[in-house]
């Protein structure tokens, strides 16, 4: 049995390669193919650009009436975003063209109020609003015409803080 098939270890390098190698037995070149190459590099720039612009799109300064009265002419055409208590009675809605125009005012400063207008339908706990942010451009004249609008009401599920007592024990 020994002289039908003899064992590895006995061989020579060149008993065990002659000749050429069976294709089924061969290895295959592993590089990377050009076209997944061009599609991956496709992609990674697809995500790059998509970030980019959601980055510079949604970017919005956070201010208050007061901080946008004292910045006005640098934020003007400029995308901005403003917190203001709304002022009592200002309160303009025009269904028929569905136009929101009201007055918000600076909690520390109320003498200083900013005009919105708002063209998409009235939010419906607006009437209940303690605050309102609105997020749009500073026109020229003073005017923020909003493209979004967040309402904060008064939660009527806050608790009345409790009085704890605490008493060592002797």
């Amino acid at each position: 049995m020994s002289d039908a098939s003899p064992n590895q270890d006995e061989l020579s390098e060149e008993e065990l390669w002659e000749g050429p190698i069976p294709a089924h037995l061969a290895r295959r070149r592993t590089g990377i193919r050009p076209q997944f190459l061009v599609a991956g590099l496709l992609l990674v720039g697809v995500i790059i650009s998509l970030m980019v612009y959601g980055l510079t799109t949604a970017k919005a300064y956070w201010l208050t009436v007061d901080e946008v009265y004292q910045r006005e002419s640098s934020l003007l055409s400029q995308r901005i975003r403003v917190n203001g208590v709304v002022v009592e009675g200002s309160e303009d809605w025009n269904p028929s063209e569905v136009t929101l125009r009201f007055r918000i005012q600076d909690e520390e400063n109320p003498n200083r109020q900013l005009e919105i207008v708002y063209n998409d339908p009235r939010p419906d706990n607006f009437h209940r609003a303690a605050s309102v942010i609105a997020e749009g451009e500073l026109l020229p004249d003073g005017l923020i015409e909003a493209d979004v609008l967040l309402v904060t009401c008064p939660s009527r599920y806050e608790e009345q803080p409790e009085d704890i007592v605490f008493q060592a024990n002797p």
